[in-house]
């Protein structure tokens, strides 16, 4: 099999195609034949060293293909069956050894490379709409990196939810992207208007019931002053690094405020919650709910080329692998 594969933290340029052996499956295991691998941030943080990883290791994790081969004592997926996975280290490669509890099935409809694209951050912005803060009719919401891959289903599902949507991005085209979606507005990072003062001044001075960030070190502070009373900052990313740490006595003198770090993890901590999100998720793309953004896919061989876009926040939606 054919793989991505790094033997130390660095740049894109440590990413090599390397030849290795075809594992079997053990007990509870799956073999699958990768037909798409999603390319995501926090790919970028374990090649970098901002994650902590034992190396060498095989990129990746998030993609869909077809079950090859199972273990013995798997119950949960078949060979011959589509499956998408989030959360299994090795993706950027030709075959990828999962726990069978951790494949979820494909349905009609779903491409591998619009599963693999959708599965990791459809799952995220669906907690994040529906557990992290529920939105409601009349909420309003401040979505950062509103263009991107997780941005742009956090818009959506925003929307579904009959909320009020803001979106911040880095240039007028992926506002418009943006808007697209479903955000009723959006603002530049770099604009005139800064855009906390852009929410509070379209909001009657209360500010936003949630701001959900991943951008990280560059927007947190005035994420936090885009926010009302009691108002939410959900950081799930950390794009453009990470938050130094802060007083927490800013949280009272700006509201009361409430401040919180999800992970996916948590949201899917047992088969019965994986499966519910990704088929909220993969039914709502298969009736046409849910549209996914797919801005380039990328030959295996080119994971440097597709790290170096994602890094260069130029992209809109997402980079998909296609061994």
């Amino acid at each position: 099999m054919k793989a991505i594969r790094i033997d130390r933290p660095g740049g894109s340029e440590t990413l090599k195609l390397v030849e290795l052996a075809v594992p079997t499956p053990r007990r509870g295991e799956a073999l699958v034949r990768v037909e798409a691998a999603g390319v995501n941030y926090h790919d970028i943080y374990v090649r970098s060293g901002a994650y902590p990883h034992e190396f060498p290791a095989v990129l990746g994790q998030e993609g869909a293909g077809t079950v090859e081969t199972v273990g013995e004592e798997v119950g949960e997926v078949r060979v011959g069956q589509r499956v998408a996975w989030a959360g299994v280290p090795g993706s950027y490669a030709t075959h990828v050894l999962a726990p069978a509890e951790k494949l979820v099935p494909v349905p009609e409809g779903v491409s591998a490379r619009m599963a693999a694209a959708s599965l990791l951050q459809g799952m995220t912005a669906h907690y994040l709409t529906n557990a992290t803060f529920p939105l409601k009719a009349g909420d309003t919401c401040l979505v950062h990196a509103a263009a991107g891959g997780a941005g742009l289903l956090v818009v959506q599902m925003a929307k579904r939810a009959n909320a009020r949507v803001f979106g911040t991005t880095s240039s007028e085209a992926k506002n418009e992207i943006a808007r697209e979606a479903g955000a009723d507005e959006c603002f530049l990072y770099s604009g005139r208007e800064p855009f906390d003062e852009a929410v509070r001044a379209r909001t009657e001075g209360r500010g936003a019931n949630v701001v959900y960030d991943s951008v990280g070190a560059s927007t947190f502070d005035r994420s936090l002053l885009a926010l009302r009373r009691r108002g939410v900052l959900v950081l799930f990313g950390q794009s453009s690094g990470r938050v130094p740490p802060f007083d927490l006595q800013l949280l009272n003198a700006r509201g009361s405020l409430f401040v919180t770090r999800p992970k996916l993890g948590d949201y899917v901590a047992t088969r019965g919650e994986l499966v519910e999100r990704a088929s909220a998720v993969l039914n709502a793309i298969a009736r046409g709910e849910l549209a996914i953004r797919i801005h380039a896919e990328f030959p295996l061989s080119r994971a440097e080329d597709a790290h170096r876009a994602l890094e260069s926040r130029a992209t809109s939606g997402k980079l998909v692998l296609v061994p």
